[in-house]
């Protein structure tokens, strides 16, 4: 039989894991449902879109997104948004926060 402390297990007791975030940037040519297929796969993987920035200049799309990717694979959602950047005819770049942040910092 298992030994037990007799403590009560509560929020402030238990491990709370830290919040994983990707950083995904979209650059291409506009055109309808470039938006629509970067959340449908994201929907498909249970990623949550936490925010999301995006713009058209001149005929030009870019987006910023921010996702939660706390207990996801990273390598398997840069896969997925390759293919469906291939699939759009976009450019998607998908880091996670703490690289791209090292990388921006000034």
């Amino acid at each position: 039989m298992a030994k037990t402390t007799g403590k009560k297990v509560t929020k402030s007791t238990q491990k709370i894991k830290p919040k994983e975030r990707a950083v995904i940037t979209v650059n291409g040519i506009d055109h309808s449902g470039i938006i629509a297929a970067i959340t449908r796969a994201l929907a498909d993987l249970d990623v949550n879109i936490e925010d999301l920035s995006q713009t058209i200049v001149q005929g030009l799309f870019t987006m910023i997104l921010i996702a939660d990717i706390t207990d996801h694979d990273l390598g398997k959602l840069q896969d997925k948004m390759a293919q469906v950047g291939k699939d759009q005819g976009v450019q998607i770049t998908v880091q996670h926060e703490n690289i791209f942040k090292y990388m921006h910092r000034v």
